[in-house]
């Protein structure tokens, strides 16, 4: 993947959202799947056993070895050691040599493939960059992997997200969770052909106030948004109870903070704060790389900055699996990524992989040991990390197989497993407010679970093993999930 792409690829009518709706607007009332797709549901029924299970709680605790999970009506009713009975009307699974984990909560989780006209192996493609929906194929990824909730953060099809939502919580459509993210708020300029350029502050304020109307839930500044025009839209979204993160250039992440900014996503990678070039509201053409590249983790300034970022709560998105593709032989050529694309994605992916291996930056490996630090001086410092992978237009990067990444990669960091693990689950609920109903394995909260078989506590490569992936209390079968949209990743 080309830097310049990786930082570029942070890339139906419904009632009004208000603050007191949201968390019924995410985690509505659950859904029976309809006839057609009752195939891919592999456990069904009032009441549940899970039996013999390692239980990985999400909290950051311990794993507690041979439990019993029982699930009744889509809650989790009771945790209890295996060698309690299971009540005697349930269905038993026997999960022996399994764990079980909450659901993944993917903060950065596109419902789009961002395709390059003619790419050749040069790196060159034609303009535009166009930006094709993937409803079908997204969704089903994003379940098949354990992951039961995800915020959009950007949308270039706003009502195709919104009617997707819609269709998943009526049972009609399988997914996720989802928060809709507006589309992006996108100053002037953008390589996107698809973004509304805002015009002024005032533009901004109609914009957010257009689209809540709409039905989103959050919303996303974009790399070119002036701070006029960032604050305006910050206002009016709190105005309406909801959030605003941003992928940010023209804007430095001290100035988004001040501004009442509510995150900021891809780590510390687009700070623009210390780039030689940066001239106010305006994103330079070495998009952070300077700042992140010559910034000591423990020195004065990034103590200063952290401490900004921590005191204003604002969150920060760790999206390191989009950044380690730019670092040659560090990610994996995984079998399950090439079946998944389709003939012309899994091409321009091999290219990417192979460009990087034939010119490895000196830089790119520099930069992700420097963000890896600061995400965990973050979290040291009191600091909500929350996560997602960025599934944009390079291969290495999917729906749901990139949410697994991530945690890996928060692992080689330098946090433990179970650390990892609540950063990726019951952050993410932590941050939208519905802590209280998902995220941890709790009884009382929704019966949204992943098992897979291994210890992920141990190993965290186990948490790809998934094989059951339970959202309200229904249990998903993974593998015929992933076999409904073998080859299609890139075509819709």
């Amino acid at each position: 993947m080309t830097r310049r792409f990786a930082l570029l690829a942070g890339l139906c009518l419904f009632a009004p959202a208000v603050a007191a709706d949201l968390p019924n607007s995410l985690l509505p009332a659950p859904a029976v799947p309809v006839p057609e797709l009752q195939q891919y549901v592999r456990v069904t029924g009032p009441k549940i056993a899970l039996q013999h299970v390692r239980v990985i709680d999400g909290t950051g605790a311990a794993a507690k070895p041979d439990q019993t999970v029982v699930i009744e009506n889509g809650k989790i009713t009771a945790i209890q050691p295996a060698a309690k009975a299971a009540p005697a009307d349930a269905t038993l699974l026997d999960l022996s040599g399994h764990s079980v984990l909450p659901g993944l909560i993917g903060m950065h989780d596109h419902m789009y493939y961002i395709a390059r006209p003619n790419y050749d192996e040069h790196g060159h493609s034609e303009a535009p960059l166009v930006v094709p929906q993937m409803t079908f194929s997204s969704p089903r990824l994003y379940l098949a992997a354990g992951v039961t909730t995800i915020r959009t953060a950007g949308s270039v099809e706003p009502s195709a997200d919104l009617n997707t939502k819609s269709a998943i919580d009526s049972g009609k459509l399988l997914g996720p969770h989802m928060d809709v993210t507006g589309p992006y708020l996108e100053g002037a300029s953008s390589p996107f052909i698809q973004m509304h350029r805002l015009r002024d502050a005032d533009d901004a304020r109609q914009f957010v106030e257009f689209w809540a109307d709409r039905g989103v839930t959050s919303f996303k500044a974009y790399m070119n948004i002036t701070r006029g025009e960032l604050k305006a839209a910050i206002d009016a979204a709190h105005k309406r109870g909801l959030k605003v993160t941003g992928h940010l250039c023209s804007v430095t992440y001290e100035e988004a903070a001040e501004l009442g900014i509510d995150n900021l996503e891809h780590g510390f990678y687009v700070n623009t704060a210390n780039d030689p070039d940066k001239k106010p509201d305006q994103c330079p053409p070495t998009v952070g790389r300077p700042t992140l590249q010559n910034i000591d983790p423990n020195g004065p300034y990034a103590k200063a900055l952290i401490k900004k970022l921590v005191d204003a709560k604002v969150a920060i998105t760790s999206t390191l699996p989009v950044f380690a593709q730019s670092v040659a032989t560090h990610e994996p050529l995984q079998q399950r990524f090439l079946d998944t694309l389709t003939t012309e994605a899994r091409a321009d992916y091999l290219l990417i992989r192979k460009r990087a291996e034939a010119t490895p930056s000196n830089v790119a490996p520099t930069l992700l040991k420097n963000d890896m630090q600061m995400e965990r001086n973050f979290v040291a410092a009191g600091g909500l990390l929350i996560a997602g992978p960025d599934p944009t237009g390079n291969g290495g990067v999917m729906p749901g197989f990139g949410d697994q990444r991530e945690v890996e990669l928060l692992v080689e960091a330098g946090f433990t497993p179970v650390e990892a693990i609540k950063i990726a689950t019951l952050n993410g609920a932590t941050y939208l407010g519905v802590a209280d109903r998902i995220g941890s394995i709790a009884t009382g909260k929704n019966a949204d679970l992943i098992v897979v078989k291994g210890d992920p506590s141990k190993t965290i490569a186990d948490i790809e093993n998934v094989e059951i992936v339970f959202k309200d209390g229904i249990g998903f079968d993974s593998a015929k999930l992933l076999a409904s949209v073998k080859g299609r990743y890139g075509q819709y």
